[in-house]
């Protein structure tokens, strides 16, 4: 069995200067101040669409993410409507074959130290868990069967795509205090860096989470 920690690959993100200018001639066009377009408009342009929240306009500009986590922050990521979704299957991915190193991975949770009685019961469960799926595999249960043993800190992949008005909601949501640690544990990063590749559009989010 391994234990990895949680980890986030953004697969696609337009250049800055190109994702700015697309959602500046979208939002200049409710204007027809077109005209107005010049080297170097866009951030201040889009600065003011943000700060007036007409982000109706941002939607113009898409990014794919990919995540690591485990089973249960997949479930609250895909309560998101306004986004496409491909998720690793655990009815067709055999864990007990090579590809899979013939063992389960599981995310290392982020809320007890690994010297933790807590932490200790957790390893020793997902230890139970891992024997029981290749038991039911060894059994002739299907994949798809066998895992239902299979436990909610289960390594999963999430690929997503959304426009960049709603990976301005998941984040306001998700970076939030009352939002759940494992989740706040993948949104952080991903925050970090969308701050860093695109500041104009998350300079206000990161300023409220980090500032």
């Amino acid at each position: 069995m391994r234990v990895v920690p949680p980890a986030h690959e953004i697969l696609f993100l337009p250049p800055a200067g190109e994702i700015l200018g697309i959602i500046e001639t979208a939002g200049r066009t409710c204007y027809k101040s077109e005209d107005r377009i010049s080297p170097g408009s866009a951030e201040e342009f889009i600065k003011r669409i943000v700060d007036s929240g007409h982000e109706s306009v941002i939607e113009h500009g898409t990014c794919t993410v990919k995540f690591i986590c485990d089973r249960g922050v997949s479930h609250e990521l895909v309560r998101h409507r306004l986004a496409a979704y491909s998720q690793e299957s655990t009815r067709y991915a055999n864990y007990a074959r090579e590809k899979f190193g013939r063992e389960i991975t599981v995310i290392k949770p982020c809320f007890w130290p690994e010297d933790s009685v807590c932490y200790k019961q957790w390893l020793q469960a997902m230890e139970q868990a891992e024997r029981a799926y290749m038991q039911l595999l060894e059994n002739g249960a299907k994949a798809q069967e066998a895992r239902s043993v299979l436990p909610n800190s289960l390594k999963t992949e999430v690929v997503m795509t959304a426009n960049l008005r709603e990976w301005r909601h998941v984040l306001r949501l998700r970076c939030s205090k009352p939002a759940h640690p494992q989740i706040r544990e993948v949104m952080f990063p991903l925050l970090k860096e969308f701050k860093e590749r695109i500041p104009v559009l998350f300079d206000d989010l990161y300023e409220l989470y980090f500032g």
